[in-house]
């Protein structure tokens, strides 16, 4: 499929009151999911980039948007820090198991070890079995099985 379609596939599903658009073309098949209205903490269209101002960076020289309240950081309130984090390595979609009715690869308290197997990312009809970097217990699922993912986003905290 053409990129400047799946452009304008895009710019269309932005502009109108849908959510979710599906469109098959032959072999290729393209889902583009608009972002949710909730301060944009939700999923992000899966196949747009985002610019850095929808991130929410702002360069130095910039003033603070109105709606943002700088609070100063206080020492004595430092979070504990998370383990190892197991991200996505491409777009796709999450899936815990092999098949449907399968078991999952992990559970929450599992223990894995470097090379195991965590979970399956299909993109473009492929399926990737995505394998652990690290040893440890699986602490949390950061994703919903059959949710789309991200480039880098974190799938699995490990301790």
């Amino acid at each position: 499929m053409d990129l400047r379609k799946i452009k304008t596939l895009i710019d269309l599903v932005a502009e109108s009151g849908i959510s979710e658009l599906e469109i098959t073309e032959g072999e290729d098949k393209v889902r583009i999911v608009k972002a949710a209205s909730n301060g944009g903490f939700g999923p992000m269209p899966t196949l747009s980039a985002p610019m850095p101002q929808a991130m929410g960076y702002y360069p130095p020289s910039a003033p603070t948007p109105p709606n943002v309240i700088a609070a100063p950081i206080e020492p004595e309130r430092v979070e504990a820090t998370p383990g190892p984090i197991v991200k996505s390595p491409m777009v796709g979609t999450f899936y815990r198991a092999s098949s449907p009715g399968a078991d999952p690869f992990v559970e929450v308290g599992s223990t894995v070890k470097v090379g195991d197997a965590l979970c399956i990312i299909e993109a473009m009809k492929l399926l990737n079995e995505i394998e652990s970097d690290f040893s440890g217990t699986v602490k949390a699922i950061l994703v919903e099985n059959g949710q789309p993912v991200e480039y880098g986003q974190p799938l699995f905290e490990l301790e």
